[in-house]
Parts: structure tokens; C-alpha cells; sequence
């Protein structure tokens, strides 16, 4: 070893290991940010990220929402997810187990999301941004869908406000909103909706509390 290798500083052992450690986690982290498989729709396959006030719900609300979607969109219906990824992965893994029991396809659902992770999920997956709340692809139709489930990502009447112009454009009449209680009123004066008794629960509790409102009848969210 020559002179000039000496003025070189060496990493110990110790701190070698640790960098070591960090950089398999980094890389964790970042196979965890996307689905490994377009088929993986599990409730938490993609990583929530607080910085777009995303909180994905509890397996148990997610599929109480999913089962509550199917029921009122019937048999060959149209569901619209609006900001609610975590509806659409738990109504596909019952689409899954459906198809593996052999019962008939009975809904298809789309999902409208501004985070592109989600694109993975491939044709079902749709670019929104509730800023631009009516532009939309030409594919998607006026009142193409049974019924429309959404969850504004801010609790703010000038969110809510925006995705009611969406929601409104995509819906046949059915209306599943989910989001703050504060927001009670403006829901029933912008769509015409009632809160119901159920209340959903998500992974990390939230500061704010949550609740459905809908604007037909409903045996499950009663």
C-alpha cells in the first residue's frame, strides 16, 4: 500500500454494515412503491404517501364499501372509484374469488387517481386530477356508471366541489361519498346526500371523523 492509500479514510465494519442495512431498506422501499404484479390488488400493495392525503381504509371497510358497490350496482353494473384506490384493489380481489368460485362476473369497475402508481393495474386505471374534474378520456361516458364511490383527498368545500362535478358527470343516479363529518351539509346541498350510521375505519386513525353518506336506500351502510 502506497503512502497516498494511507491518507485515504476507511469506513469501519461497523458503519460499512449500516450503510449496507440502509440501502437493502431504500430498496425495499422502493419495491414496495409499486405492485409487483398488475394482479396483486390486496388493500396496501401500494404504499400509502401522506404527501397527496392518501389513507387507505381498514381490510374490514374496504370490503364492506366493495360488498356495498356490487349490491347497488347489479348484476353487469359499472362501478366508479373517485379517489378510493382502496375500493377498487378490495373489489377486484372479490371479482378474483368470484371468478375462482365459478360464479358469474357480475360488475366492472374503474378507478380514477391522480397518483400514476396505480397505473399498473393497466386499462382500469384512469389519470384524474380533481382540479380538472370533467377532464376525463373520451372513452369515459356521462352517466356510464351504476354507481360512483368517491373520496375527496382534501376536506375542503373547494375539493368537494370539484369531485361533485365529477362524480355527478360519470353517475346514472347512485352516490357512495366518503369523507369527513364536517362536511355533512355541503354534501347534502351539493348532491343531495344523508349520512348513514356506518363508519368507516382506515389503517392510521385520523384526526378528523369519517363517515359515508349516500343518496338512495341502503341495507349496509344503515
Amino acid at each position: 500500500m502506497s503512502d497516498s492509500d494511507d491518507d485515504i479514510p476507511q469506513l469501519s465494519a461497523a458503519t460499512l454494515a449500516a450503510l449496507e442495512e440502509f440501502y437493502a431498506e431504500r430498496m425495499t422501499e422502493k419495491t414496495q412503491e409499486q405492485p409487483a404484479l398488475t394482479d396483486d390488488y390486496s388493500v396496501g400493495a401500494v404504499k400509502e404517501d401522506w404527501h397527496m392525503s392518501q389513507f387507505w381504509y381498514s381490510d374490514e371497510t374496504a370490503a364492506r364499501l366493495a360488498e356495498e358497490a356490487i349490491q347497488q350496482a347489479g348484476q353487469q353494473g359499472r362501478i366508479a372509484c373517485v379517489s378510493a384506490p382502496s375500493v377498487y384493489q378490495k373489489l377486484k380481489q372479490l371479482e378474483s374469488q368470484r371468478e375462482d368460485q365459478r360464479e358469474s362476473h357480475c360488475v366492472s369497475s374503474m378507478l380514477f387517481e391522480f397518483d400514476r402508481r396505480f397505473a399498473a393495474y393497466g386499462d382500469e386505471f384512469v389519470f384524474y386530477d380533481y382540479n380538472n374534474p370533467l377532464c376525463l378520456p373520451e372513452h369515459v361516458l356521462p352517466q356510464s356508471f351504476d354507481i360512483v364511490i368517491a373520496d375527496p383527498p382534501y376536506l375542503s368545500e373547494e375539493c368537494l366541489n370539484k369531485v361533485a362535478l365529477t362524480v355527478k358527470y360519470l353517475t346514472k343516479g347512485k352516490i357512495l361519498l366518503c369523507t369527513g363529518a364536517i362536511m355533512e351539509e355541503h354534501a347534502g346541498t351539493l348532491m343531495g346526500l344523508k349520512i348513514s350510521s356506518y363508519l368507516p375505519k382506515h389503517n392510521h386513525n385520523l384526526a378528523n371523523e369519517f363517515r359515508c353518506y349516500v343518496n338512495y336506500e341502503s341495507s349496509l351502510l344503515s
